[in-house]
């Protein structure tokens, strides 16, 4: 496996975003809209797609999220590992936010919002899979988005990348565990055995066989890892349009009926992404971490692996759960408010680096 300092130039260089990331709001709403069209008019056929299963695994949609996701994890690299000692302080701050506070202040969030202030305007018998769905946003931390995040915010980018694979690599082990136990404390009962089935369907062997992709196609050379990135990266917003629109038209029927259902499960989504940016970038400047730390540390916490939530949410609640329709609420709101977090981060630099123990700071 390549080393940090040899990796290719895709992980390092500065990139804008493109198209498909810079308007990802505008395609997934494109997406709600087709989706509830064409299952208002063609439901036999979203029927005939939605009994595509084996052992509750609906078999188009596995597919889809394999695309969504594996693209994505071929980016990370695991050797980056070796980077975290140089960053222990930031490092320290994205575990503590990503897995100590952000799953548990969500579930609190859910409860608060859901469950009791606007359950009078939500389906009575959706309300605990509205949480379920809020929760495994909240338990999966962000992936490949992040890159993009940190370029935007000058972030180191061996920091961003070791943060990723640490996250990825505990994510393996811990996700099933705090996602059972977060929906047990919400009084949601989910069977362990679909739970640990996702987990192995959705994380490890898309981990294993990204990582056995990533060391062939690096066998090529850099320059060849960058093309090969360049081909096969669009097709993961693809999938995930599509999986969007098939997920839209089962749920089209009870979003015509109750339209607000949207913006309300928005609101906990967004105060937990402004709670936890803040957070992580006030303790980073707390512990004297640099500014170019801070910011993809904050957004890390943030922002969410939003395509294996959403694939999570289906295989453990179905397309026409609340659950699912929460995870992509995440997905609609994601860009426009990290896009808000990149501008708050970079516009506060000089505010950061006044405090007495930042590294770097001209106090």
């Amino acid at each position: 496996m390549n080393s940090p300092e040899n990796m290719p130039a895709q992980a390092l260089a500065p990139a804008p975003m493109s198209v498909f990331e810079r308007y990802l709001t505008v395609w997934v709403f494109l997406c709600i809209v087709a989706g509830i069209a064409l299952g208002q008019v063609f439901p036999p056929v979203f029927q005939a797609i939605g009994q595509m299963e084996i052992a509750k695994v609906n078999l188009p949609v596995g597919v889809l999220i394999w695309v969504m996701i594996i693209p994505m994890l071929i980016k990370v690299d695991f050797g980056a590992l070796g980077e975290v000692k140089k960053h222990i302080k930031g490092i320290g701050v994205t575990l503590f936010v990503n897995w100590l506070v952000k799953p548990f202040s969500m579930a609190l969030l859910g409860w608060i919002f859901i469950r009791h202030w606007f359950a009078p305007m939500l389906p009575p018998d959706q309300l605990d899979s509205y949480i379920a769905g809020l929760i495994l946003l909240a338990a999966a931390p962000c992936t490949a988005m992040v890159f993009v995040w940190s370029r935007l915010t000058g972030g180191d980018p061996l920091f961003t990348l070791s943060q990723v694979a640490l996250n990825d690599s505990i994510m393996v082990i811990a996700f099933a565990p705090l996602v059972g136990l977060l929906l047990g404390i919400s009084a949601i009962i989910v069977p362990w055995a679909t739970l640990l089935t996702s987990v192995v369907l959705y994380i490890v062997i898309p981990v294993l066989l990204a990582h056995w992709l990533r060391k062939l196609l690096l066998a090529k050379g850099a320059a060849a890892f960058d093309v090969a990135m360049d081909k096969i990266g669009p097709w993961s917003i693809a999938a995930l349009l599509v999986t969007l629109v098939l997920l839209f038209a089962f749920q089209g029927e009870a979003i015509l009926k109750q339209p607000l259902v949207i913006g309300l499960l928005a609101i906990p989504i967004l105060i937990q992404v402004i709670f936890n940016s803040a957070l992580a970038y006030w303790l980073n400047r707390a512990v004297g971490e640099k500014h170019n730390v801070a910011g993809p540390s904050a957004l890390i916490g943030a922002s969410n692996f939003f395509e294996l939530a959403v694939a999570a949410a289906i295989s453990l609640f179905g397309f026409n759960s609340g659950a699912a329709l929460a995870t992509v609420v995440g997905v609609l709101i994601e860009v426009p408010v990290m896009l808000l977090v990149v501008y708050v981060v970079n516009n506060s630099k000089g505010w950061y680096e006044r405090g007495p123990k930042v590294v770097g700071s001209p106090s």
